[in-house]
């Protein structure tokens, strides 16, 4: 097991996210892969497919991406990592957002993808359309 390669896998998957190159995300993401973002009300996203509607639902509408590692420990399979996205909107706001990222990791490619972070600092500084875009998903598009 290599320590140093489970690093530098979790490292591309963050940085291929800010691209919003969906197919090489997908690449990188197990066929079974499970996503949630724990403070939300929902259940998560299973699968390839999903994980990445998921995504996009939230991040297509921003404008661009800062990001910055804190520091980032492996495990086995698991890496952890502390970390800030600074989400920069086409329409001037700019929210800051620290949290902590748990991965698993199966056959090279990531199988579990679990962010902790605080709703009411995203929720306070993104801009009212963004939230109103949101609400046009069902649980069932998040999942």
């Amino acid at each position: 097991m290599d320590l140093e390669a489970n690093k530098r896998l979790v490292k591309s998957l963050w940085e291929t996210l800010y691209t919003k190159d969906w197919e090489a995300l997908g690449a990188i993401l197990h066929d079974e892969v499970f996503y949630e973002d724990v403070p939300t009300p929902d259940s998560g996203a299973r699968g390839r497919a999903n994980v990445i509607r998921r995504l996009r639902i939230g991040l297509d509408p921003i404008e661009r991406f800062e990001h910055h590692f804190q520091r980032i420990v492996a495990e086995g399979q698991t890496v952890v990592l502390e970390h800030t996205e600074v989400w920069h909107f086409h329409t001037g706001e700019v929210v800051r957002n620290p949290f902590v990222t748990i991965h698993e990791l199966a056959d090279g490619r990531i199988k579990l993808w679990r962010d902790y972070w605080d709703l009411n600092t995203l929720m306070s500084g993104v801009p009212k359309w963004w939230v109103e875009h949101l609400a046009k998903y069902s649980e069932q598009d998040f999942a």
